[in-house]
């Protein structure tokens, strides 16, 4: 079978194309993330930012910085994100066997994606990741912080909150898969209106509601309540580590991009 390497899509755009440059970006967000610690203790599954770094960088930051004490235990990655690009039905699969940022190549776990595969919902579309940006930005912060892992990269379009739950207990794994899931929140409403519906939303999220999450609340609300249900059969609790806007970080206030860093543990 023939390697096919997913080449980076944004570097240079979205976060920088010099892996120096990068992988000093990557540091200045972990550094500059607000300080938290997970209650419930080594998360299982983070919810981050999928923005360009000067805007969102330093709220993945924040959830990158609590796990990254557990990061010698990790070796796999499920990392979930909705589609932009491309209409979707279910959740797609790349037949690429690796992905790359300027910071190098990241192995596909073949076998688990050959697991989802067997699922009804899920499918190979490579058109679906070529141009996807929220698994792209994920990638540099999961290289700098894993020394070894592989990833199992799905992008999520249009489905229920049962089927992304039924894949995410399909690759849930033990202590060696950590999940991802890439979603920012609210989008070009004002500041004051934008604060008030991502604390909403974090609310909803913090007491595991699938069901209140809208099209207002997420780009990627259909990864995030998978990941909710999920939640809630696995036991698991989630809290809110960093809540802000792009008005709070490198924009204006008319019209924002809301962010959310969660631990789930």
């Amino acid at each position: 079978m023939r390697s096919i390497c997913r080449p980076p899509a944004v570097a240079g755009s979205f976060y920088p194309a010099d892996a120096g440059e990068l992988a000093r970006a990557v540091e200045e967000c972990l550094a500059s993330a607000t300080p938290a610690a997970a209650a419930h203790g080594r998360p299982k599954a983070i919810l981050a930012p999928h923005a360009g770094y000067v805007y969102s960088g330093p709220i993945a930051g924040s959830a990158y910085a609590a796990i990254r004490p557990f990061a010698a235990e990790i070796q796999r990655i499920v990392l979930l994100g909705p589609a932009h690009h491309v209409p979707l039905r279910g959740l797609a699969a790349s037949s690429a066997s690796a992905f790359a940022t300027p910071l190098g190549e990241v192995a596909v776990d073949r076998e688990a994606l050959n697991e989802a595969l067997a699922l009804p919902q899920v499918g190979i579309d490579d058109e679906a990741h070529r141009r996807e940006h929220s698994l792209e930005v994920q990638l540099p912060f999961l290289q700098l912080l894993f020394p070894a892992f592989c990833l199992v990269p799905l992008v999520v379009g249009d489905a229920s909150t049962a089927e992304v739950a039924q894949v995410l207990d399909l690759l849930w794994g033990g202590a060696e898969t950590l999940i991802v899931v890439s979603s920012d929140l609210s989008h070009y409403y004002d500041y004051t209106t934008a604060s008030r519906l991502d604390r909403a939303t974090a609310n909803a999220i913090e007491e595991l509601r699938a069901g209140d999450l809208g099209r207002e609340s997420a780009c990627g609300r259909n990864a995030v309540r998978g990941l909710l249900e999920a939640a809630a059969h696995h036991g698991l609790a989630a809290e809110t580590v960093d809540l802000r806007n792009s008005g709070d970080t490198a924009g204006g206030h008319d019209e924002v991009v809301g962010y959310g860093a969660f631990l789930f543990a």
